[in-house]
């Protein structure tokens, strides 16, 4: 039956499964986005949200908060593992072997949020979210650095499995399942193939977030028997799955949830354009398939990085981008130069060349991944051949690391005689510094091949740092000339003419400048903040409800 109005008006308990949380474990947009909707949904609307993601090997629980949950309705007592109470077994069955892990829980409360944090052998074991690191090549050579994990799919069918079990166990019938990118997507079609699942969860809406769909991002398998195997769903749902010849959970999922990516251009580049081929064509199969993609731009908390606020953000002095209240910003540039005009050693980055400390000049900045969808080969093409010999009134900051080709070209434009005192690239992460350079930059390059989202303009915007961006995904939320400078061709020539407009705009109008950083803030309020952009996502969980009620109690074929 369909879900009637009034019954549809409230969502009451929200569940995410996330690999990431802000705070606790992330490599990208997804931490943000799961900690900032979280927080909102309970502070705003009195949503009972929990979440639950793996204990990794690098977070120590009891420090961070977390006590042993005990459940209920057990007489067990203390195990050896860990000092943990009671927990359960997940079937994790490989081609051939029938397998089961065990698991226990962790549990905290912050801002209204319950966190869940699964502890298993095959989580702990990891030293990173999704790559491995230089201290476990140490320990095994073909554990290379930046490689993915060779488990990756097991991990995600553990989380998953283990989210519906811990629903189980507590008797948690939640109105919605957020499964938040390709970990946690093969849940909605275990939910409903699965006996047990299919008649606990018969009235739960299923939302999956799809947060890149770029190629290597989909948490898809290959080796199919092993993904049903491990999955324990039917064959027929396997095959139905299939994107090309790999079983993909997006795929998967969308009989079954309702999937929305993280901005409106991006789902209409998925579904409506050639772009869609630097995903294996994951939007037009969907969309063949009949599941049209919903497009919800993703929020930002403004308090967040509010520099007002200095001391909780780390910076030597506070200002006011909205009221246009600015001496502090120059105070923040001032010492970051200072800091940089000689080499020092740092704690977590390596420094290369160094920059003259003229305050004066415009502070061009970059902090992301250095990879070609960040577009950092075009960055470096339009420093070393569209601007080489023009007028470099203007100094370059980048941190960030990835790519070892790109790191080593960047350090070697940072020590060589061209850019001396113009340039400096501090390769690694360091998310305090990074919050320096953004409130200390001027301009903030978002040169992407595709974007998603984006939340760095968010960030370098509520800091004064004007984005100069390709228009592309949800980087359209920049507008050209008010709240930012954009350009249209992904090439070094663009990156160059919108960079040039940029500085032009600094030099021979400051007023209007600043007109701009205040415009930016003010979008940002008034669109983009998330209890804004909450309402979007109760709509979609309305919607997601809806499709629970339509689903037949038994799939009869797929």
């Amino acid at each position: 039956m369909a879900a009637t109005k009034s019954n549809a008006a409230k969502i009451n308990t929200v569940w995410m499964v996330s690999r990431e949380y802000d705070g606790l474990a992330g490599a990208g947009g997804v931490k943000d986005v799961c900690r900032q909707l979280s927080e909102t949904l309970a502070g705003k609307r009195r949503v009972r949200v929990r979440m639950v993601m793996p204990r990794y090997g690098f977070m120590d629980p009891a420090p961070l908060g977390f006590r042993p949950l005990k459940l209920p309705f057990s007489p067990c007592g203390k195990s050896s593992s860990a000092g943990m109470e009671d927990g359960f077994d997940i079937d994790m069955n490989y081609a051939g072997e029938s397998r089961r892990e065990r698991v226990t829980i962790w549990q905290r409360e912050r801002k209204g949020v319950t966190v869940f944090l699964v502890e298993a052998e095959r989580f702990a074991e990891k030293l990173g979210v999704y790559t491995y690191t230089a201290e476990e090549e140490k320990l095994r050579s073909w554990q290379r650095q930046g490689m993915g994990h060779f488990d990756y799919f097991a991990m995600n069918i553990l989380l998953q499995k283990a989210a519906l079990g811990l629903m189980l166990v507590l008797d948690e019938r939640p109105d919605i399942i957020h499964c938040q990118d390709g970990h946690a997507a093969v849940l909605p079609a275990m939910v409903r193939e699965i006996e047990g699942y299919r008649h606990f969860f018969r009235h739960t809406g299923m939302v999956v977030t799809l947060h890149n769909a770029g190629i290597g991002y989909h948490q898809d398998v290959e080796d199919l028997h092993f993904a049903q195997a491990v999955t324990g769903l039917p064959e027929q749902v396997i095959t139905a799955g299939l994107l090309g010849r790999t079983f993909d959970p997006f795929i998967a999922a969308a009989r079954y949830a309702v999937i929305n990516t993280v901005s409106e251009n991006y789902a209409r580049e998925l579904q409506e354009t050639s772009l869609d081929s630097r995903t294996g064509w994951l939007g037009h199969t969907l969309h063949q398939m009949g599941t049209d993609l919903a497009g919800i731009t993703n929020g930002i908390n403004p308090a967040d990085f509010d520099p007002a606020k200095a001391k909780k953000l780390g910076l030597p002095a506070s200002f006011d981008v909205a009221k246009g209240r600015m001496a502090g910003k120059q105070i923040c540039k001032e010492t970051l130069l200072r800091s940089l005009a000689s080499r020092r050693k740092r704690a977590r980055v390596e420094q290369f060349g160094r920059l003259s400390g003229n305050s004066d000049q415009p502070l061009v900045t970059f902090v992301g991944r250095l990879t070609e969808q960040k577009g950092v080969d075009l960055l470096i093409n339009c420093f070393t051949t569209e601007l080489m010999g023009g007028d470099w009134d203007f100094q370059l900051l980048v941190l960030g690391n990835g790519d070892p080709e790109m790191e080593s070209r960047l350090a070697a434009m940072a020590e060589g005689d061209d850019l001396a005192g113009r340039m400096c690239y501090l390769n690694g992460y360091d998310q305090d510094l990074a919050l320096k350079i953004y409130a200390a930059g001027d301009f903030f390059l978002i040169p992407s091949l595709y974007e998603p989202c984006g939340l760095t303009d968010y960030i370098a915007q509520l800091l004064g740092n004007l984005p100069v961006v390709h228009h592309v995904g949800g980087l359209v939320k920049v507008i050209d000339g008010e709240t930012g400078f954009a350009y249209a061709d992904h090439s070094a020539a663009s990156l160059a003419e919108a960079l040039g407009r940029a500085l032009e705009l600094y030099r021979t109008d400051p007023d209007a400048i600043r007109t701009m950083q205040q415009q930016a803030v003010q979008r940002i309020h008034a669109w983009h903040a998330w209890d804004k952009v909450m309402t979007r996502y109760l709509e979609l969980y309305r919607e997601a409800i809806d499709k629970a009620c339509r689903q037949p109690a038994v799939e009869n074929k797929v």
